[in-house]
């Protein structure tokens, strides 16, 4: 099998489970790691016995390089990712595809100019758990989706995160940063979104981190907070979304759809697993659903891997640049109605990438 050589930009904590999963996998040669912190890189090439670590720009202009696996931080997404384009190699990268619509349309642009693919997280998608629950909607066992809820509650990563304040500045947020997990798979199920309407605010203006590594360290919030929309699709769904950083503790489903004869209950969007529970019309329990996929453990990289057999195949790869630029649009207008006080038409679209097959092996993504 020919193999794809991958080099990592950025070297932080997410990179660590995407080199536990990539390295050693067939047709894939992890070949270099790059951060702007070189000892970071160092690190991890050495933790994982990648060839070398490097500069970003020895990266870039490394030839021999197919794909750029971008983990940089939210607001240099764009930047990383169109730099790499440039240089003729295709690349995946983490949730949001950009910072904002426009580096989304430069992205977009440069990719079809050079003919290079462009892939983004989340692949949690891809996982079993979404997947069975897309195939008992697809399947039409429950009807047909009349509307859905989506919840992300939680008190913001100052806690935990050992440098949390990149969560709060532009790219980021709530909406940007755990939004994309439930929005993707809202369109993997129910397709793209056609008009938003929402409210958002910045509760906090600053955020004290308690984390060990930066304790006490002040961080000045750039973005809202808590922001509530409401999101009609165009297949008449209309779903009603909130991801905030400024509740303590919530009682809330991740995502429920609602169809004409019973509730499907998705299991959490940034996990690979389940449950899916669903209760049919005129009845009073709910049921699991048995999960007939795999990928069920963390399998961050996953995306890339099909990205990668996708290219040989000559098919699309289902966490898709057009679905990512579509999931990065439908988050921006939700901030530019909060802002204009009024509906935002969507004006990009995307079709629902292909379900993964049946009863595979982790790591396989054709039948």
């Amino acid at each position: 099998m020919d193999e794809t050589s991958v080099a990592i930009v950025g070297c932080g904590v997410i990179s660590e489970i995407y080199l536990k999963n990539l390295t050693g996998r067939p047709g894939i040669r992890v070949k270099a790691c790059a951060d702007l912190i070189p000892e970071r890189a160092a690190a991890r090439a050495a933790q994982f016995n990648v060839p070398k670590s490097c500069s970003v720009d020895e990266v870039m202009d490394d030839n021999s390089i197919d794909v750029v696996l971008n983990l940089t931080v939210p607001k240099a997404h764009g930047q990383v990712t169109l730099a790499a384009i440039e240089k003729g190699k295709s690349v995946y990268g983490e949730k949001p595809l950009a910072a904002t619509r426009e580096e989304g349309q430069a992205i977009l642009r440069a990719a079809k100019s050079k003919g290079v693919r462009v892939g983004c997280a989340p692949d949690t998608v891809l996982g079993g758990g979404l997947q069975t629950a897309r195939k008992f909607v697809d399947d039409g066992r429950a009807g047909f989706p009349v509307a859905a809820t989506a919840f992300m509650a939680s008190h913001g990563p100052e806690s935990w995160h050992g440098d949390p304040r990149w969560f709060y500045e532009r790219g980021s947020g709530p909406l940007f940063d755990m939004g994309p997990y439930y929005l993707t798979a809202l369109v993997n199920v129910l397709g793209p979104v056609r008009r938003v309407t929402s409210s958002a605010r910045k509760s906090f203006p600053e955020r004290i981190i308690t984390s060990r590594e930066k304790y006490g360290t002040k961080i000045n919030v750039e973005v809202p907070t808590h922001v509530a929309a409401v999101l009609d699709f165009r297949s008449g769904v209309i779903c009603s979304l909130m991801t905030t950083f400024d509740v303590w503790a919530a009682n809330l489903p991740w995502i429920e759809l609602y169809c004409s004869e019973g509730t499907v209950e998705f299991p959490d969007p940034n996990s690979f697993s389940g449950p899916v529970r669903y209760r049919m019309a005129r009845t009073t329990w709910w049921e699991n659903l048995s999960v007939p996929f795999r990928n069920t453990t963390n399998m961050r990289g996953l995306g890339l891997v099909d990205m990668v057999e996708a290219r040989r195949r000559g098919r699309e790869h289902r966490a898709s640049l057009e679905v990512a630029y579509h999931v990065l649009d439908v988050m921006q207008a939700i901030h530019e109605s909060s802002e204009a006080g009024r509906h935002v038409e969507i004006q990009s679209s995307c079709e629902r990438p292909e379900p993964m097959p049946v009863g595979a092996a982790d790591f396989v993504v054709d039948a």
